[in-house]
């Protein structure tokens, strides 16, 4: 392990830590909320600035970090995400000569024997490796399988083919393993917090993402994430994935065909090219559900660098209306792959928001792990409907900029739930959330507007009828379900009025209970401070009489008995 970049994360962290428990949990108990609401957002700048100097000069899963954080324009800051965004193409490259010896001890032999060209200057520098552009000869035949080129074979039988090499970093596995050991010991320290140790399995989640990074690592991996997801699509030529050249690829170098575009944030590049971005942002939602839903096995890495937008002009290919532009996919080391288990809730709790079936919703909940054990079915079940009829059919762009007064409303409502959080992570669930949540940013970026009830509904229509065509047991389950609801209605209603006449109904108020819980908290600051003027009075007493002794314990005494009323506010 690297030990002094071991101590510069953890001392870092550990300044961020500080930081957040001071300005944002003990000043606003004291009385200093406004001041620690007023200074947030510079505070923030500031810390997103140290965070981004610091990931640009370590490398590593540093950058991974903050290039997720950048992407996250639906639910961070914008003084966050701004500081950040640099990170998509600010990692610095490694010497030529530097990459030349990892290469050499792949193949034996420099990079001119196998190449016959190569650009000694990266074409993009990432947090593993970096990407060069070269040419190698091919003959037509095998120019053809990595792309369908229109060669004349009378003028030629070979060509100089442009591809990409991707080749690691020297020494980043021992780079990985110490920045791996110091998220380890933060995590060590987050996992204390109650709270966060309820509600997700730090060590689990850790755990996961070591193991998808140690295959990123793969670039044999890689190459294989590469086809399966171009077979995925293969019958949708607006989705282009780049081809392997295997005979150029091993563990740590892997070269594969140069489909070079627009990056997907490059907006006004995007409108220059005739690309309508609504478009663009419905294409990148559509390959996500088809990803998640159908096939089980989505790109989880899905951040600009790794997206563009390619006009068919590029590729030499006969244009059509619909297919003026193809959507490029790179970098498959980080992939997602789901258990049955977990494909069979997500397909539940997307024909549950499909169909604004709340209680579905629910049960996608319990079958993905989502919720505590204990948490309150009916009332979350009565939150997710109401949460249907106030916010359905609205754009992301309703979303932000939603009235606060109806969130209020809502909150007020089911301030229940937010008390409890009745909520986990399941670790099998982190790289999907992560892709998502990139994702939700993207697609707000590209189109503020765009409407994710709107493709929900036809793929969740695709997704009942197909499950209804080739699956007996989906009529058979309704049917089960609608009869055992009438079975049970007429045993429900005789129980409800049993305990009715046995006076055994019980009617929670909210209401009554937050008044309730409100006189218990003023009844516990009122004693705290009745015992802090009695033992403040004493010590001022006994000062009188120069009892220094017992002035100084009824003195730490009052400090103490001030500290807990705090700590109770």
């Amino acid at each position: 392990m690297l030990r002094a970049r071991y101590r510069r994360i953890i001392l870092f962290f550990a300044r961020i830590l500080f930081s957040i428990i001071l300005w944002d949990v003990f000043l606003p108990r004291i009385g200093f909320a406004k001041w620690s609401r007023n200074t947030r957002s510079e505070r923030y700048r500031k810390i997103a600035a140290r965070y981004r100097s610091l990931a640009i000069q370590m490398g590593g899963v540093l950058i991974k970090v903050g290039q997720f954080l950048s992407a996250r324009v639906d639910v961070l800051p914008a003084e966050i995400t701004t500081e950040l965004s640099g990170l998509q193409d600010e990692v610095p490259s490694e010497s030529f000569d530097d990459i030349q010896k990892v290469f050499v001890a792949e193949f034996g032999m420099p990079i001119l024997a196998k190449y016959t060209e190569f650009d000694p200057v990266p074409l993009a520098a990432a947090s593993l490796g970096q990407a060069h552009l070269a040419k190698i000869n091919l003959n037509n035949d095998k120019a053809r399988e990595l792309e369908a080129a229109n060669l004349d074979d009378d003028l030629k039988q070979s060509i100089d083919y442009s591809v990409v090499v991707k080749i690691q970093r020297p020494g980043i596995e021992k780079i990985i393993a110490t920045d791996l050991a110091a998220i380890r010991t933060v995590g060590s320290w987050i996992k204390r917090y109650p709270p966060i140790r309820k509600r997700a399995n730090i060590p689990g989640l850790i755990a996961e993402f070591t193991r998808t990074l140690y295959e990123e690592l793969d670039y044999l991996a890689e190459g294989r994430n590469a086809e399966t997801f171009a077979m995925n699509f293969s019958a949708n030529p607006g989705i282009l994935v780049p081809k392997i050249v295997w005979s150029h690829t091993t563990k740590r170098v892997l070269t594969l065909q140069n489909v070079w575009g627009i990056k997907i944030t490059d907006y006004d590049e995007i409108t220059s090219a005739g690309i309508d971005k609504t478009e663009v942002a419905a294409r990148l939602l559509d390959t996500y559900l088809k990803q998640i839903f159908e096939d089980g096995f989505f790109h989880a890495d899905p951040h600009p660098g790794n997206l563009f937008v390619m006009p068919i002009t590029q590729t030499g290919e006969q244009s059509s209306p619909n297919h003026s532009w193809k959507l490029t996919f790179i970098d498959f080391g980080m992939v997602g792959r789901m258990r049955p288990e977990i494909r069979d809730g997500l397909r539940e709790l997307l024909i549950g928001i499909g169909l604004q079936d709340a209680s579905r919703v629910i049960k996608s909940y319990q079958i993905l792990g989502i919720l505590l054990p204990g948490a309150d079915i009916s009332i979350l079940e009565k939150a997710n409907a109401e949460i249907f009829k106030r916010f359905w059919g609205r754009s992301l762009d309703e979303f932000s900029n939603i009235n606060m007064d109806e969130v209020q409303a809502f909150v007020y409502e089911f301030r229940e739930i937010l008390y409890s959080m009745p909520f986990q992570l399941p670790q099998d669930l982190m790289f999907l959330g992560r892709a998502v949540g990139i994702l939700s940013g993207m697609c707000s970026g590209l189109d503020p507007k765009i409407n994710v009830f709107e493709h929900l509904g036809p793929f969740t229509q695709k997704l009942i009828a197909q499950e209804a065509k080739h699956d007996w047991n989906y009529w058979v389950n309704e049917a089960g379900e609608i009869a055992r609801k009438m079975i049970a209605l007429p045993i429900h209603a005789d129980s409800v009025l049993t305990k009715l006449e046995r006076g055994e109904i019980i009617v929670r108020d909210p209401q009554l209970s937050e008044n309730v819980k409100k006189l218990e908290k003023t009844v516990s600051k009122a004693i705290g401070g009745l015992i802090f003027v009695a033992f403040l009075l004493g010590s001022i007493q006994l000062s009188v009489t120069d009892q220094e002794t017992l002035t100084w314990v009824l003195r730490i005494a009052a400090l103490a008995s001030l500290l807990w009323i705090i700590i109770k506010r």
